[in-house]
């Protein structure tokens, strides 16, 4: 497979990953019964659902350095901080079936989500970064593009994005949640 058909298949991966964790969180907050086998299955699969998100992230994110031969920047190396460690701890927790896990995750979901998201907007808005990346490959170079407008931080925010969904979600008639 060449790096553009990659690039193009972790594009869609990326966008689905977003679109199923958002749909997931509508689904679970709506409490609407039509969706609760749905959700159910899902919730019951998150652990594994999170850390085959962080696997797949992070496989992708060393596919593109080491076999394409994109040069991270600084913030790429920032999200990889952040998503590297959720592979192996999500991994942990879904073998211990950990829910809990989801306050370990916690800080680096949050500072993964708040770099992914800078990240892309200076992909967009050059002009914002200035500084960001002062060594190494400029943090507002764009290695690809794919649909217009899925790009390596992208990625990133979809994969983060995806894992606060699957961990942080109940739905409204869970056992896990606390009689008022």
């Amino acid at each position: 497979m060449d790096v553009r058909t990659v690039e193009l298949f972790a594009s869609i991966l990326s966008v689905f990953a977003l679109v199923g964790g958002l749909s997931y969180a509508v689904a679970a907050g709506s409490g609407l019964r039509v969706f609760d086998g749905l959700v159910e299955q899902v919730r019951e699969s998150a652990l594994w659902l999170a850390w085959l998100v962080a696997a797949v992230a992070t496989a992708g994110s060393l596919y593109f350095s080491e076999i394409a031969d994109y040069v991270p920047c600084r913030l790429c190396w920032f999200q990889r901080i952040c998503m590297y460690p959720l592979a192996g701890i999500l991994l942990v927790a879904a073998v211990r079936r950990d829910r809990n896990v989801r306050w370990y995750a916690l800080p680096l979901l949050v500072a993964g989500i708040a770099v992914s998201t800078y990240h892309y907007v200076i992909e967009w808005r050059p002009s914002w970064g200035d500084g960001a990346c002062s060594v190494g490959p400029s943090c507002t170079d764009v290695w690809f593009r794919r649909m217009g407008f899925v790009t390596l931080a992208f990625m990133a925010l979809c994969g983060f994005v995806a894992i606060v969904a699957l961990l942080f979600v109940s739905p409204r008639n869970s056992s896990e949640r606390k009689p008022t």
